[in-house]
């Protein structure tokens, strides 16, 4: 069972994808049972591998020492749990939301087979596998933001092919690089680097390392190679957007911990101009970010941008490199996976019952759709960071992970960036609110009261009420980023 769990959880979505786009099935009820229990089995199985752990296995040979294999530590059991469950709460409101959108087959057999390519990214064993996954991921995952086939979403989905491959390649140049001075490509906590042949050579594996982080970045929307975000966001269906920015973006923040934690080490890396680079990046990413959102009215553009700034958070507490910073990363990948699915799933809400998706027509929406507009509240509050809601917690951490790294005028810029920019989230979102359920004496309410189906605002509400409920009993969750944290260190 240990043995065949892990191929299994990866195979079964690709399968089922297939079958999905092959079959046609003409009773729609027969693809939703199908997918709903798809899902099930994969939340259950990612849960009872968190629970017994899993053996090593080797799927396939490249060449002699390039091997495609799977493994399962604490990292790749916490990202696949986040990336399950929310996973499965997104395909639950797609069932409705895909009602009012053409070609869902197809929608949903590359949303199955995403799934698949996602958790063997979580399994990967060594940096081969992860990249080969990452590949996968990228070019899977194009399809959901081409699905309207209009000429924005075609040119959108160029242009994430196109910055996902190029990262891609130039992940590969440092991959190609490090291979030459790394024992092996296995992921070993502390790195894998041949110290003996490391002198004088420091500063080309530097390069290669930053090469591939930066190129890993990518996916994570790292500046200055975020501009596919706020391009493919609006075009695409709201079930892909909320995964794009929800999830798949984590898949270039799982490789670029994989590579400065389990193939570089942190020694070569802390305190060097790479270090202080891609922290100088990621803090431009957060603050940009938060600007243009701010700047920006069309919605799901705004919260596009808002992810450039708020997946920025978890990597700069990656690259502080001290396990308190590590910590708060981690917790904000759990969080903001969370608070952004939910943000987009209330933006899919909107739009499919009101057709709105400019946020200055959005005054009285609390009248029309209360519940769903609590929700984007709860979530809105989590984002920027109140307590008792989430956000706060993971934010508590990278905080106070700056401020202890010694690095010099890093450890006060860090904590006042990242207050500036929750300043500015409160005013891109917390500014909905306000108008929505505060539209003045002179409004009038137009439409029937109407939150939709249960498949609809039941998954927003779920993800709501956890924004809430991870912040008030956070103690478990600390803990268990605390020691992924340490396993690393």
């Amino acid at each position: 069972m240990k043995h065949f769990c892990m191929p299994v959880l990866i195979a079964l979505p690709v399968l089922a994808g297939i079958v999905l786009a092959a079959a046609r099935m003409r009773r729609r009820t027969c693809k939703l049972w199908l997918m709903t229990a798809v899902f099930a089995v994969e939340a259950a199985g990612v849960v009872w591998l968190a629970l017994n752990g899993a053996d090593d296995v080797t799927l396939f040979r490249l060449t002699d020492t390039l091997v495609i294999s799977l493994s399962l530590d604490r990292l790749g059991k916490l990202f696949a749990l986040v990336f399950s469950f929310a996973w499965m709460l997104v395909g639950i409101f797609s069932f409705r939301y895909m009602t009012h959108e053409k070609r869902e087959d197809l929608f949903f057999s590359f949303f199955l087979i995403c799934e698949g390519m996602l958790l063997g990214a979580c399994f990967a064993a060594n940096l081969i596998s992860l990249y080969l996954f990452y590949e996968m991921v990228s070019l899977l995952s194009m399809p959901l933001v081409l699905h309207s086939l209009t000429r924005e979403a075609v040119a959108a989905a160029l242009k994430y092919l196109f910055y996902s491959v190029g990262g891609a390649f130039l992940a590969l140049f440092g991959l190609f690089v490090l291979s030459r001075y790394c024992t092996t490509l296995t992921f070993t906590p502390g790195g894998t680097l041949d110290l003996a042949a490391l002198p004088g050579k420091e500063n080309l594996v530097r390069a290669a390392a930053f090469c591939s982080i930066l190129g890993f970045g990518v996916k994570a929307g790292l500046f200055p190679l975020h501009a596919w975000l706020p391009t493919a966001h609006p075009v695409a269906p709201a079930p892909a957007s909320a995964v794009l920015s929800g999830i798949i973006t984590k898949i270039g923040v799982i490789a670029s911990i994989r590579m400065i934690y389990c193939i570089t080490g942190t020694q070569l890396l802390a305190g060097s101009w790479v270090q202080q680079t891609l922290l100088v990046l990621s803090l431009i990413s957060v603050f940009m970010g938060s600007m243009m959102a701010l700047r920006e009215t069309v919605f799901k553009k705004r919260l596009a941008y808002s992810t450039v700034s708020q997946v920025s958070y978890v990597l700069t507490g990656v690259f502080l490199m001290n396990e308190q910073a590590l910590t708060g990363g981690l917790l904000h990948v759990v969080f903001h996976a969370s608070i952004k699915v939910c943000l987009f799933l209330t933006a899919g809400s909107i739009i499919y019952h009101t057709g709105k998706t400019n946020v200055t027509d959005y005054r009285g929406l609390g009248k029309q759709m209360p519940l769903t507009l609590w929700c984007f509240t709860f979530a809105s509050l989590a984002l920027v960071g109140i307590p008792p809601f989430s956000g706060f917690v993971s934010k508590w951490y990278l905080a106070a992970g700056a401020l202890g790294s010694g690095l010099g005028a890093f450890t006060w810029v860090i904590p006042a960036v990242l207050l500036i920019s929750a300043l500015l989230t409160a005013g891109y979102l917390i500014t909905i609110t306000a108008i929505g359920f505060f539209p003045g004496k002179d409004f009038v309410v137009r439409g029937k009261r109407c939150d939709g189906s249960v498949l609809m605002w039941g998954p927003i509400a779920a993800l709501a009420l956890f924004c809430l409920l991870a912040g008030v009993f956070s103690g478990v969750l600390v803990d268990l980023a605390r020691s992924v944290a340490q396993s690393l260190m």
